[in-house]
This record gives C-alpha cells, structure tokens and sequence, in this order.
C-alpha cells in the first residue's frame, strides 16, 4: 500500500504478509444457494480447515464457508510459531487452573505440533516445516526470576523446558525458558495443501460466502449466509471471533489486540531457534527461508484494537527496534495481525453455550494460534464425533474461575462502557478542511458524529462511524487504512466494507 502526500510517515518494505505474498490466490466458488451438510465450518483458518480435514477423513461430509479467500484473515497473517511455549503462561496456568487442567494445556499445545508434523509427512507438505528450540528470554536481571519459575513450571508439566543462561541473540540478557523440539513452517504452503484434500465425497469449500447467522434448533442447525443458507447436524464457528455470540456474552469476556511484523534482512546470519521477550512491549524474532535469502520476521508492539490514533509509528518503533539489535538490510514486508485475549488467557473451545448443543466455537488464542487453533480442530472433532477429549476441560467455554478473572472481567467491561461504546477515542477533531489525502477521521457533520475519508483524488467518503456490531463508534487505523472497532474487533475499509468480523454488515454511507 502507498501512502501519498500529507500521510507522514512512509511505510517501510511492502504491506502485504510475506506467507500471502508467496502462495497463489485461491478461486473455491461461492456457495450455490442452499445446501444440506453432516458439518458446515465457517471460517477458513487454521482451525477450520484442520477441522473439516480431520472430520472429512472420520466419513464426515463438511462445508467450509469463507466471507473472503481461505486464509487471507488472520491466519495469513500470524509469525507462524509451531510451539508449546507461550511467553510465560505456565505458572500462572498452575496458580489458576492447578496443575491438572494446567497439563491439559501443555499437552494439547504439544500434540498440535506432533499433528502439523504427521500432517506434513503423510502428505509430503513443501511448508518449510523445520524443527527448531523456542526460548523467551529475560533482558532484565528483575524478569530472570519470572523466567526460572516459568522453566520450572513448564518442566512439571512434561514439557521439554529446561533453565539456560545461553540465549543466541545479540545483546545482553539474563537468562531464558528453551524448549526443544518446537517447530517453524510456511502457513499458507500448508493450510492450502490441507485444504485441496476437502472437496470430494460430498464435502465442499465455498469462497467469497459472509455468514450472517445461525439458527440452531435440537437435531439440526442451519447457517444463513448472503448466497443462501447451510442446513447441518453441527456448525463450527471458526471465525476468529464468533459472530454469533449467542447467550455466550463473549464480547464481554475478551478483548481484540493487535500487533506489527517486519519482515527484513540482517547483515549476519540469524541463529537458531524462535525467540520472544519476557517484558513489556513483546518483541519476537524468528527466521525464515526466502528467495533471496533468509528473512527475518520481527513482531510485537501490540495495543488494544482502535486505542492509538497514529497505528504506523509502531511499525517505525518496531523497525528501531530491530536495527537496534542487528545491522538491517533492508525492510522487505510490514503487516499487522490482530488476535483475541480472554479475560484468564486460555482459549474458549467447545459447545457454544448452554442450549446450542449442535453449534461449536474455537476463540480466545492470545496470539498462539498455530498450536492452539490446531489443538482446537482436535477437540471439535472429537466432540462432533461424541469422542472424549482429554484436553477439553481446561478450554470449555462455560469456565468461570471467579478468583482467577473477576477483576479482569469489571475491569475490563468498565473500560469498554466507559472509554468505547461512547467513542472517548474517537471523539471528533478538526473539520473536513484539516482531512489530507489518504488519511480518515472523526468529525461532526450538522451534529452527527461522522467518519471521514479522503481518497488521494481527493474525493471524500463519509460512513455513519457506529460500529453495526454493539454500536461502539470506530476509529481510524493509519497503517492499514482502516476503521477499527475497539470494543469487539470488527474492522471495515475506508469506505465501510467489513474485511473483518463480528460484524456482518458494513458501516452505512452518510449522505450530504
């Protein structure tokens, strides 16, 4: 994407992901009209696609329905770390949770890598799959401590966690938690070798086809989309974030964050292994084979969806960063991902809710979606096939531990109702005089709050600013030219399309 004159600072390398940038466009047609399925599965990620092939090959027939291409979401946009090694998650889970459902974590996450792996081999996948050790590393002798317990922690659980004061990176640290035998691959190359082997035998792949609702009734459930409407005995929502929350109230247990990859080339070789910082801001490191050769991808910076007003001076701090630690190159790609973060930091996996026995979510992965997102399709399937899953207990969506997440759960619906649905964020700046090619913003127009868009012909294009999700008002993403809800997530083009759920309708124009 080019930023034109009066958008201030310039984009570094190309906005595309690089996984996006390397893999063809897939052309699956949208969905016919009304169809009857055993499965249908809407959402065309990592998890759903994993989970229509492990059905499929259980003698199920799935639809995988996509609003857009099959893993151009959020998927498309991930690091792409294969591990069980979650920043610093295992004590916490263990004070939380207490070490059996503590366990069930760990082993979930280690066996979605070993089902990349099998998936791999079996159907000799070119994705780059290579194993390699995974460290998050102190760079504070306060955060050495956090690290060591975490190391012991993980390493009561069965995990290949081990204490080491040799981390492979430039600068000073303080000691890491390595787990060996973790893994890095191409996304895309993957997913989209995955996803050939769906059609066929009654099971189909449908592009270009937005859900709108679901209808779950007792034997049956039925998925309205814009081209007609899906009829199964279960539907997987596998769509980042439910778009049909149902009584779940899930928008009010998790919250939309996103965050910034670079992906560049150093002046020496990059050493072995994935790295990601203890401390606050999250920094992320790992490499990956590329024409021309190796890249490196650097992550982190991450913020609440919609909370800052000037989205690309993280992509100039994340670029800082870097050249603070290694000499670069060059800046080949940006791009950004957003992910969703529960109210306790374990994904909600499971049955809907209470009285939706037939409709099934997968949410919540705290930007490890890689292993959790896989780990899910495992359990989905199981249940679907009425199999029990020895993982399912610590993810089950109707969780509530009251003196692990209350004060997160006030705090953070106190935030939204205060600082969002009422657009603190947003609130009006300026008049349209002040709006320069290629930037948005929030004014009032005749007494109306209004989202205000200047293409770089300088024709203007105004959207009613509330988001068509719960009604919190939008805010202006300068990096990605986008309006973003802070609330739930949603995210709309400059000129209110929706390119990302829950919201299924766009931001209405304003006249005038």
């Amino acid at each position: 994407m080019e930023h034109g004159p009066g958008t201030g600072y310039e984009l570094p390398g190309r906005h595309e992901s690089f996984w996006m940038e390397t893999t063809p466009e897939t052309s699956y047609p949208p969905l016919p009209g009304n169809v009857e399925t055993d499965v249908a599965v809407v959402g065309g990620g990592i998890t759903g696609i994993t989970a229509a092939v492990l059905l499929k090959q259980a003698g199920y027939a799935v639809t995988v329905i996509e609003g857009d291409r099959i893993c151009k979401g959020v998927t498309g946009h991930t690091t792409a770390k294969v591990t069980s090694l979650h920043r610093l998650i295992y004590a916490n889970l263990i004070d939380r949770f207490g070490g059996g459902q503590a366990k069930q974590y760990a082993d979930a996450n280690q066996a979605a890598i070993e089902m990349i792996a099998s998936f791999v081999r079996e159907y000799n996948i070119p994705c780059d799959f290579e194993r390699k050790p995974a460290y998050t590393y102190a760079e504070s002798a306060e955060s050495r401590d956090l690290v060591a317990a975490e190391a012991d922690a993980a390493r009561s659980l069965g995990l290949p966690a081990t204490f080491t004061d040799d981390v492979p990176l430039p600068g000073r640290t303080y000691g890491a938690v390595r787990f060996a035998d973790q893994a890095q691959f191409h996304p895309l190359k993957y997913l989209l070798r995955l996803a050939s082997l769906i059609p066929g035998d009654g099971s189909r792949v449908f592009e270009k086809t937005r859900a709108l609702e679901v209808h779950d009734e007792r034997d049956r459930s039925m998925v309205r989309t814009e081209r007609g409407t899906v009829t199964a005995k279960a539907v997987v929502l596998a769509t980042h974030y439910p778009f049909y929350d149902g009584p779940g109230f899930y928008y009010a247990r998790m919250y939309p964050s996103r965050s910034y990859v670079l992906g560049i080339r150093i002046g020496e070789p990059f050493p072995e292994g994935m790295f990601i910082n203890a401390e606050s801001p999250a920094h992320s490191w790992r490499s990956q084979p590329a024409e021309g050769g190796e890249l490196v991808l650097v992550g982190g910076m991450e913020h609440r969806t919609g909370e800052n007003v000037d989205t690309r001076e993280h992509y100039r701090s994340l670029a800082d960063y870097a050249r603070s630690v290694y000499p670069v190159r060059s800046i080949d790609y940006h791009w950004s991902a957003q992910d969703y973060i529960t109210i306790d930091g374990v994904p909600y996996i499971g049955r809907l809710a209470d009285g939706h026995e037939n409709v099934y979510i997968a949410t919540g992965f705290r930007k490890w979606g890689m292993t959790n997102g896989t780990a899910a399709a495992m359990i989905l399937a199981d249940m679907i096939r009425g199999r029990e899953n020895p993982w399912s207990g610590v993810y089950a969506p109707d969780r509530f531990k009251p003196m692990a997440s209350i004060q997160t759960f006030l705090a953070h619906n106190i935030e939204v109702a205060e600082k969002y649905i009422g657009g603190a964020i947003s609130r009006p700046s300026g008049d349209l005089r002040d709006v320069l090619p290629g930037e948005g913003r929030i004014l009032m127009i005749e007494g109306r709050k209004t989202g205000v868009f200047r293409d770089r012909e300088g024709r203007v294009h105004a959207v009613n600013p509330t988001c068509t999700h719960k009604g919190c008002v939008v805010a202006w993403n300068s990096a990605e030219e986008t309006w973003d809800c802070p609330c739930h997530g949603s995210r709309y083009d400059a000129y209110g399309k929706v390119i990302h759920g829950p919201a299924v309708k766009g931001l209405p124009p304003r006249g005038g």
